[in-house]
């Protein structure tokens, strides 16, 4: 299953943030697959385009596309301090990744990957 409406709305904190997190997942071309291991870790999603999802839980809300090739584009807003949370999230579903957080003038912040 790849669409749930279980997991946690985002804090309103969050949303007044606006987007501040982009990334790629490499190596993983269908983003259902994605979707489906965010759910099992009850994450709420639901389908945003042809073959996008929007993956909400109460300090990340993201959006997945793929990409052409074999990644998946990731956007969207994180709890800046939980960064590294949804680095080993995507670590232990065995996603390799590299994730860019913006500060609030849209700049570079800190850069992860794994």
């Amino acid at each position: 299953m790849d669409i749930s409406d279980e997991g946690q709305r985002l804090d309103r904190q969050w949303i007044d943030l606006g987007d501040n997190v982009c990334g790629t997942l490499r190596g993983c071309r269908d983003a259902s697959a994605v979707a489906a291991r965010f759910v099992g870790a009850g994450w709420s999603s639901r389908s945003s385009s042809w073959h996008g999802y929007e993956l909400r839980t109460s300090w990340c809300q993201i959006e997945i596309d793929p990409a052409d090739g074999e990644d998946v584009l990731l956007n969207g807003v994180v709890d800046p301090a939980r960064l590294d949370d949804l680095g080993r999230l995507l670590s232990c579903f065995g996603l390799p990744y590299e994730l860019e957080l913006g500060d609030e003038n849209d700049d570079l912040a800190r850069e992860i990957r794994g």
